[in-house]
């Protein structure tokens, strides 16, 4: 089994030379202009103080330590010795002020645009078809969900906030390196321009690397969320050892990756700071020389050298920001996959507004079908059939018959490759998904039972139902029977996948939502076939009770379960070979009468 997952079709590809896929987020940051706004501005303030520091800083020394006579002018300029002091405390105070206010309010953005995009992505996601998810594992999905967004949310909500502090901390210490000094800025500024070409090429491997390991972390998260969803089959056959070893693999394949982002990171982040504190110590020396010279001031080489700690400061915090970015740009596209991915099934332009009868009828006009995977294979062939209102018909054949498809196509869970359905007279595809489905309640073989009560489990077949309709389906359905006796009645939690039910009890909960649903078309899906004899039988008449009134599709390989319909149609090899009563089926000595011989007979 492969490690790795290999992404849809309809993903776009990745590729480095395009914009950097961070301008996608800008969606989720629009709604919140005004407090962008907000912070910006206090980000100005905060730089715009913090580069107040090193002039305040000269003018201190200066007066203080350099010449008896006050200055004329400067910053300062006025101030006894105590009052530059008591100044310098104040423009301390007033940028963290300015710092703090800005950390909140870019927190504030970050996690609510972060919240967001989790949304959009987690409703684009319930979209897709089953198509999707037969290439992309739900694990996967997942780690983008959680991992990759966190990742975002960091970057929004604080690097991005700090590379920007750190830039404007770089451009307006270097204008005032060059205002202090232009001889030593020159200097400065013509060393730095060497290190650029380095740090790029740099900056674009690690991104190439950033994404390869968001890659192989959602490919252990997959296989972890396979595997634990699989538990009873791995002791079974006792493969703990095995799964074991398979998740350390793929976890020393994430680790290798990680380590290779991490080793070209440090590389990066000890070339730029190397480079520029070797720049600044060079410029310093050249300064020192001035001022023994009479050329500058001690006070201006000390704010020439705070500036330059300011610049070495922000180049040193813009190189970590931008591993950080490179990483949230892998995150982001890896997200954005997720959320511009193209459902195959496609909602009509204009949907028809659809009949609403008690009692559903379908046409089956020529139906044919190939799997997306298999497209030259037709898992359905030339179907006609008609259904009428308030009909019973059972589906039957042997395994790979067609059944199933047959299902898939009627909810567009798949579209047929030629013909068409009709339901009440209307092409399903001019429906709408939501209208089409609302129509349709279905009690699949293998029911899904959430992590709530029963009381939730059932009114998820109608959310908007009260108690007692809830109730009254419960009883419908035979769930009364047991959920009585459970602890808290029908508040009592299932838990998850309704480990605390038998098969049969999980079942009739299914019954009783589709009883609830009250759509006029039912589909059973092999409802009993996993069953006991007694379950069987307490499950039946919840079927029964279901089908009460409604037109019903049954599919069913135990024959003994169908002998009530009122039709059973016969599939193999996705064509119809049969039709009509059981007794009629026997008598014409066809499949059915050669599968009802070796069931019916035991």
């Amino acid at each position: 089994m492969a490690l790795t997952s290999p992404l849809p079709t309809a993903f776009p590809a990745s590729s480095p030379g395009r914009l950097p896929a961070l301008k996608g987020l800008w969606p989720f940051l629009r709604p919140y202009r005004a407090r962008m706004a907000l912070a910006f501005a206090l980000l100005c303030l905060g730089s715009a103080l913090i580069l107040l520091m090193p002039l305040a800083f000269r003018d201190l020394i200066d007066f203080g330590f350099g010449a008896p006579a006050r200055p004329a002018d400067g910053l300062l300029a006025g101030l006894s010795l105590d009052g530059h002091f008591v100044a310098l405390f104040g423009l301390a105070g007033a940028w963290a002020l300015a710092v703090s206010a800005r950390y909140y309010t870019v927190s504030w953005i970050g996690e609510r645009a972060t919240a967001d995009l989790r949304s959009a992505v987690y409703a684009r996601v319930l979209t897709q078809s089953p198509q999707f998810f037969e290439t992309l594992q739900t694990g996967e999905v997942l780690s983008r969900l959680s991992g990759d967004a966190t990742l975002i949310q960091t970057v929004v909500g604080s690097s991005v906030s700090m590379g920007l502090r750190s830039l404007f901390q770089f451009v307006g210490g270097m204008v005032m390196l060059a205002v202090t000094s232009f001889h030593l800025f020159a200097l400065n500024l013509g060393l730095m321009a060497l290190l650029t070409l380095p740090i790029l090429a740099i900056g674009r491997k690690l991104r190439r690397l950033s994404r390869e390991s968001q890659d192989r972390i959602a490919d252990a998260s997959a296989l972890a969320g396979e595997i634990l969803n699989a538990m009873p089959t791995v002791q079974a056959y006792t493969q703990e050892r095995h799964e074991a070893a398979r998740f350390a693999d793929a976890t020393e394949t994430s680790f290798a990756t990680a380590i290779r982002r991490t080793r070209m990171r440090a590389v990066l982040t000890a070339l730029i700071i190397t480079a520029v504190m070797g720049t600044i110590v060079f410029v310093l020396w050249i300064g020192v020389r001035q001022v023994h010279a009479g050329a500058m001031t001690q006070g201006q080489l000390a704010s020439f050298l705070l500036y330059a700690v300011l610049v070495a400061g922000g180049v040193g915090t813009l190189a970590e920001v931008w591993g950080d970015v490179m990483r949230a740009a892998g995150a982001a596209e890896r997200l954005l996959e997720l959320l511009h991915a193209d459902s195959a099934i496609r909602e009509a332009p204009r949907p028809q507004a659809p009949t609403r009868p008690t009692q559903a009828a379908i046409t089956f006009e020529h139906l044919t079908f190939c799997y997306p995977s298999r497209p030259h294979v037709r898992a359905l062939d030339d179907i006609c059939l008609d259904v009428a209102p308030g009909e019973s018909v059972a589906l039957v054949g042997p395994s790979g018959a067609g059944k199933t498809s047959l299902f898939l196509v009627l909810l567009r869970y798949y579209d047929a490759t030629g013909g068409r359905i009709r339901l009440n007279g209307q092409d399903i595809r001019e429906l709408g998904l939501h209208d089409l489905r609302r129509g349709i309640a279905i009690v699949p073989q293998e029911p899904v039972i959430f992590s709530a009560s029963a009381l939730d489990n059932i009114r998820y077949g109608r959310p908007g139902a009260s108690d007692a309709e809830v109730r009254a389906a419960a009883r419908a359905a035979l769930v009364d029977e047991f959920v009585e006796r459970l602890p808290e009645d029908y508040d009592t939690f299932l838990g998850e996948r309704g480990t605390r039910l038998s098969g049969g009890q999980r079942q009739r909960i299914a019954i009783a939502r589709a009883i609830l649903k009250g759509a006029p078309l039912l589909l059973l899906d092999e409802a009993t076939s996993a069953l006991d004899a007694e379950s069987e039988i307490l499950v039946q008449q919840g079927l029964h009770s279901a089908m009460q009134g409604r037109t019903t599709l049954i599919i069913a390989h135990r024959l003994a379960t169908v002998q009530r319909v009122d039709r059973i149609v016969v599939l193999d090899q996705g064509r119809v070979v049969e039709t009509g009563t059981p007794a009629d089926l026997r008598r014409q000595g066809g499949l059915y009468a050669r599968l009802a011989a070796l069931q019916l007979a035991m």
